[in-house]
């Protein structure tokens, strides 16, 4: 279960930053964590570069495939983060595997729904890249994270597992109608950062060769879950061409977003416990079959 603080304590992440940076000859001083949910994401001072750092045991697998991304994408003219060059990555302190990117030059204009239909559209007529890309598996890293999670009681444990259980039957059972296509996997404006040139796309940890209708999922979800902007879901389906909504099989690709919304933070509870409270609420709305509650972003 790991230490009573957490394996992922800020002490923990900071040792590594520091030795990230020896590594590749940065300097971690006033560095900025951006936010640490998934990952643990820092910003170093003077805009030296970006820090990601996987915050889960359990999924650090996915990290080479990160990088193969990162660089295919670009090579297609898809704007996306740029890894910072002159050294192999993924990079290796301890116990810890880490990303170090390019920083994305500020931009003035928010992205929208019709930037993030877009890229989704270019990027699902992409040929198959020269390398393996994982098949979508939506629940695999839900089953990992509950695995590694460091604090959780029998019974949520019990409750997430049979979830799995029965959302991948359902899984099983749907007819996808958008052609199979490279799929960034975890599709939503928080994944586009403004640039002076237009939103840049970052974030390639679920990228894989699935359905389409995954893609324009989260944004949907969003509007029900978070509160965010119908009109932005309005707009993507305006430029993607397609609305995932009226398809029969959206309930059960929202349930399977929702589940991996509740789990995102699980490896990181104990070292991240502010998190907790909204985690436990996300939880019991799961567990009643509440639809229509409203949960607040992790922090």
């Amino acid at each position: 279960m790991g230490t009573p603080e957490g394996r992922f304590s800020r002490d923990s992440l900071a040792r590594a930053l520091t030795e990230i940076c020896e590594l590749t000859s940065l300097d971690p001083a006033g560095a900025t964590l951006l936010r640490f949910t998934n990952n643990a994401v820092y910003r170093l001072a003077g805009d030296q570069a970006v820090v990601r750092i996987v915050g889960s045991r359990g999924l650090r697998h996915r990290v080479e495939k990160v990088v193969w991304i990162a660089g295919w994408l670009t090579g297609h003219g898809i704007p996306s983060v740029r890894l910072l060059a002159g050294f192999e990555q993924p990079i290796r302190a301890g116990e810890h595997l880490a990303t170090v990117w390019d920083v994305v030059p500020t931009g003035t204009r928010a992205p929208r729904g019709r930037d993030l239909g877009e890229l989704l559209r270019r990027i699902h007529k992409l040929p198959p890249p020269p390398f393996e890309l994982p098949a979508w598996d939506p629940l695999d890293d839900v089953r990992r994270r509950i695995d590694d999670a460091e604090a959780i009681d029998d019974d949520d444990r019990s409750f997430l597992l049979g979830c799995c259980e029965r959302l991948a039957e359902n899984l099983a059972g749907l007819r996808f109608e958008l052609p199979t296509s490279v799929i960034h996997g975890d599709a939503h404006l928080g994944n586009l950062i403004p640039s002076p040139d237009g939103p840049v796309l970052c974030d390639f940890d679920s990228t894989c060769v699935g359905p389409p209708e995954w893609d324009l999922t989260p944004v949907a979800v969003g509007v029900g879950r978070f509160g965010e902007p119908s009109r932005t879901y309005r707009e993507i389906v305006r430029s993607y061409g397609w609305d995932v909504m009226r398809w029969p099989g959206f309930r059960v690709l929202r349930e399977v977003r929702e589940l991996k919304l509740i789990t995102s933070v699980l490896p990181s509870i104990r070292s991240n416990p502010q998190v907790r409270p909204e985690l436990m609420r996300r939880l019991d709305d799961f567990r009643r079959g509440d639809t229509h509650a409203r949960w607040a972003r992790y922090t």
